[in-house]
């Protein structure tokens, strides 16, 4: 079984090659078969690259994929995932908070327990209060509760995935922070371990408080997809029809209200309102029919099916006589 290591990595420099003495002692110290390293060399300014090559040439086990510029965390981290050709794939990231002397008993959980996917839950985390810990507290609460998936820690990058369930995956935007509820979303069978964590003690943090915001619009787009990707009607229809109705109570009041005790119609603010709700409405319905529209063609133009399977048993194999036979 070969054990791919995916470090995506920006202006990391003084971390390189410290990161790859841990990962070769652990590895080989764990005597768990053969391994590659791959790097991603996001668009660093700061000589990475050069570190980079120095250490590949030095080790063939180092694979480096450089991008043109900086595309992102999500967008590195796919990069790595593509090069790389493990059977397991165990992604971490480059500042040495990670400890690479986790990854043998993450696989080994992997493994032993039958598991798709293995993450990491950092212990006594080792950030800021301020800018890193009180924003992922925050972060991983509101996740739980909109996803309803039962992990603590969705923010640490140190996670032991088998090959199969990456390769449905596809991760845009900044959807890396979401790898964990992704692969759930495809049925995988998931566990969480304790793992370790370090201080960062060479290069700069690129996380700042702004990432909150980002996590709240990536949040509702992975809710949207886990749930209503397939069927945007059930979504926007639903939210259309509540709309209508809306309307039209607030219209039949304002009628009501013109020959009881209230103003006219057009004098009723109840009357303006429910016009309006109702155009929203009408709106909100024919968004859900593109929707269903571009739905079907997202699946048949590329022959995608709306589910996974995980294994297949007897598929190909032929009936034979008195075995599976049905009698006449």
């Amino acid at each position: 079984m070969l054990l791919s290591v995916v470090v995506p990595v920006k202006d990391e420099r003084e971390n390189v090659r410290p990161l790859f003495e841990r990962v070769r002692d652990a590895l080989d110290g764990a005597r768990s078969g053969p391994w590659e390293l791959v790097f991603v060399d996001d668009g660093s300014t700061d000589g990475t690259f050069a570190e980079l090559e120095a250490v590949a040439t030095a080790d063939n086990r180092v694979k480096v994929v450089r991008l043109r510029r900086n595309f992102g965390q999500s967008a590195a981290t796919q990069a790595g995932l593509d090069a790389a050709r493990g059977d397991v794939l165990v992604t971490m990231d480059g500042d040495l908070q990670n400890d690479p002397a986790d990854i043998p008993l993450m696989v080994a959980k992997l493994t032993e327990g039958g598991y798709d996917a293995v993450l990491g839950q950092r212990l006594k985390r080792q950030d800021k209060l301020i800018l890193r810990k009180v924003p992922s507290l925050t972060a991983n609460w509101l996740i739980r509760k909109v996803l309803g998936v039962p992990f603590k820690d969705f923010g640490c990058t140190l996670r032991a995935v088998r090959r199969d369930v990456f390769d449905g995956l596809v991760l845009y935007g900044e959807m890396h922070r979401f790898i964990t509820a992704l692969i759930m979303q495809q049925g995988a069978r998931v566990a969480q371990i304790e793992v370790r964590h370090h201080p960062r003690t060479a290069g700069q943090s690129k996380y700042n408080l702004t990432r909150t915001v980002r996590v709240v619009l990536d949040l509702m787009t992975v809710k949207f997809q886990g749930s209503f990707q397939t069927r945007p009607m059930h979504l926007f229809g639903g939210v259309g029809l509540a709309c209508m109705l809306a309307g039209f109570v607030s219209v039949v009041t304002s009628g009501v209200m013109k020959y009881t005790t209230g103003p006219g119609m057009t004098a009723n603010p109840l009357f303006l309102l429910g016009a309006v709700a109702g155009l929203i409405g009408v709106q909100f319905v024919s968004l859900g029919l593109m929707g269903e529209v571009l739905t079907r063609v997202y699946y048949e133009s590329q022959g995608k099916r709306p589910y996974v399977v995980r294994e297949r048993r007897n598929l190909d194999k032929p009936l034979l006589p008195g075995r599976g036979s049905i009698a006449a």
